[in-house]
């Protein structure tokens, strides 16, 4: 699942980890990316000594056998960085979960100060869109305007079955979150389900503006292949 951040991208994880054959991996490249990138995020330090630096040994982790039939595994896009490998998407189902840029900036500006367009990952989630073989859209908005709906129509697009212990999740997080959770996850650590339908598009600031409008054009030509129901 390629998502950029502040996408409902935590949500979908407890969603498919509520399912009774499913094993979930939050973001494994996450301490690759601030290696290779040099960038500073919160919790540097640890997430760093939480997970490998190495990508291509990351790598190996997902496309090696699990014990569970269904493997979810939950991607930021902008992790791909140089040095992070990219061959082993040819073995994996690739989905794409794309929500609207006005919407993405005004949550991720409340958690770190001076977004920039690489840091909610619209140009490489439609990079790796490109690249990928018969890839599979869904937006947010149409999550959680219609939950049942469009996650049946996931399961039936990636070929897995239905289960509605998908709609549900125990509040507290997940066993398997990054170490990063504490900082990013507060709100839904305490939902037990998808939220409901958002309101107007929120108003940002000019800075902001200027990259929801250069994001935009990577969003709308994702939205034209989303699931529909």
């Amino acid at each position: 699942m390629w998502s950029g951040p502040r996408n409902l991208s935590t949500a979908m994880m407890y969603s498919f980890g509520a399912r009774v054959d499913c094993k979930v991996v939050d973001e494994p490249f996450y301490a690759a990316y601030l290696h290779a990138s040099g960038i500073e995020h919160p919790m540097q330090a640890e997430i760093l000594a939480a997970q490998p630096i190495d990508g291509y040994k990351v790598a190996e982790t997902l496309v090696s056998p699990v014990s569970e039939p269904v493997f979810y595994q939950k991607h930021m896009a902008h992790h791909m960085v140089t040095g992070v490998p990219r061959d082993w998407m040819k073995q994996v189902t690739n989905v794409f979960l794309i929500r609207h840029p006005a919407r993405v900036l005004a949550s991720y500006a409340q958690k770190r100060e001076g977004p920039s367009l690489n840091d909610i990952g619209f140009v490489q989630q439609a990079t790796l869109f490109d690249a990928a073989q018969s890839p599979v859209v869904i937006d947010s908005a149409d999550i959680r305007d219609n939950p049942e709906g469009m996650l049946r129509a996931l399961c039936d697009a990636i070929g897995i079955e239905w289960d509605a212990g998908m709609l549900n999740w125990s509040a507290g997080g997940h066993a398997d979150d990054g170490v990063w959770a504490s900082h990013w996850y507060g709100a839904v650590h305490q939902s037990t389900g998808f939220a409901g339908s958002e309101g107007p598009l929120p108003d940002l600031p000019p800075e902001y503006q200027d990259i929801a409008n250069a994001a935009m054009p990577h969003y709308i030509r994702m939205a034209e292949k989303k699931l529909r129901i």
